[in-house]
Order: structure tokens, then C-alpha cells, then sequence
């Protein structure tokens, strides 16, 4: 699972890349990987959320 969360922040890197840019912050690749590790973490926490939400019901 982590691997299609991993290729679903993938696609959409470039888009935050944009914003951090256009505030003017910048970040490389190595740079962005502790944000990239949060967001597995966020995604895996709301993917078990939404599976056990839907095994109750």
C-alpha cells in the first residue's frame, strides 16, 4: 500500500513544489523527503481509518 501511496504523492509533488516555490521557499528532492514520509504516515493513518469505518458499518 505504501508503494501507491508513495506514486499518489508522486503525481501531485510538483503542484507543492510550485507553491513552496511561489512563497519563495526552497526545497530539493532531499529536502522534501521528511514531508514526503509525513504524508505516507497521513495517508496509511486515513487509509485504516476509512477501512475500519467501513468494516463497522
Amino acid at each position: 500500500m505504501n508503494m501507491k501511496f508513495m506514486q499518489i504523492a508522486m503525481k501531485h509533488l510538483p503542484e507543492g513544489k510550485k507553491l513552496l516555490d511561489e512563497k519563495g521557499i526552497e526545497l530539493n528532492m532531499e529536502d522534501l523527503q521528511p514531508m514526503l514520509e509525513l504524508l505516507l504516515n497521513v495517508m496509511s493513518e486515513a487509509y485504516e481509518l476509512g477501512k475500519n469505518h467501513a468494516s463497522e458499518e
